[in-house]
């Protein structure tokens, strides 16, 4: 009695009942593998066959660009210690012994670079931004306080200052915090020793825009400070912005 079609490698049952070979197949085994590689070879035809009539017929969908993230620039400065948060660009270099908290700097432009300053906590007791009075309050303080560190002993300097905005929002997280920018000229002469007049001119050594953004959290001041030339502030106004944007303070457990 047969249990499977005859062929090569399949058994058929005797009348003892014990299982033996089936005859062997006609067909010789090597047309058998013969046969099968040319089987194959007409599906892979007809498979890439119809990938192409595919990619033919269907209209062509143009790719797309890959859209950066607004964040694949910069990286996460993230300080649990001092409770603070804010993003800085991927290229920029973090240089210690500035004197701030943190400080992050352009390696191609030594003009821009940003840092974290933040009131001491012995002797700070703030509630909330609004304790340094309106922003106008709080952008005026910021210029003096700038013009302070950029106090010069050399002869024939000479600084022109102004607040260019004083604004406040409330972030995401609830707080508010308060925007500041100012801008700061360097007039200076290299012959201020000169007898005439005339041969001591002022003539601009650097212009300069400050960002300052300032929060209050743990009863401490904090204040994010980007500072660079005029003349990159325009090319990198929208990096910068969301530099500021980022800015977060939050509170430490003791």
């Amino acid at each position: 009695m047969t249990i499977a079609g005859a062929g090569a490698g399949v058994t058929t049952a005797s009348a003892t009942g014990f299982l033996r070979p089936a005859r062997a197949c006609a067909i010789p085994w090597r047309h058998v593998s013969t046969r099968a590689a040319a089987g194959q070879n007409e599906s892979r035809r007809r498979f890439v066959s119809t990938m192409l009539s595919t990619l033919t017929l269907s209209p062509l969908v143009p790719l797309q660009p890959a859209t950066a993230s607004p964040s694949s620039n910069f990286k996460d400065h993230i300080d649990n210690f001092d409770g603070y948060t804010f993003l800085y660009p991927r290229s920029w270099i973090q240089v210690r012994g500035a004197g701030a908290d943190v400080f992050f700097r352009d390696p191609q432009v030594l003009d821009e670079n940003i840092s974290v300053e933040i009131s001491s906590p012995s002797s700070s007791k703030y509630k909330t931004v609004e304790d340094l009075g309106s922003p106008q309050d709080a952008a005026e303080k910021v210029l003096r306080q700038y013009l302070t560190e950029f106090m010069s002993t050399r002869l024939g300097v000479r600084r022109e200052s102004n607040v260019l905005s004083a604004s406040q929002r409330v972030a995401d997280d609830g707080r508010m915090y308060y925007e500041v920018e100012v801008n700061i000229k360097s007039y200076a002469s290299n012959n201020e020793l000169a007898v005439m007049p005339e041969d001591r001119v002022q003539k601009l050594e650097w212009d300069r825009r400050y960002l300052s953004v300032l929060g209050v959290e743990n009863k401490r001041l904090y204040e994010l400070r980007l500072q660079t030339p005029e003349k990159v502030f325009t090319m990198e106004e929208n990096d910068l912005r969301e530099i500021m944007n980022s800015f977060r303070v939050f509170e430490v457990k003791d």
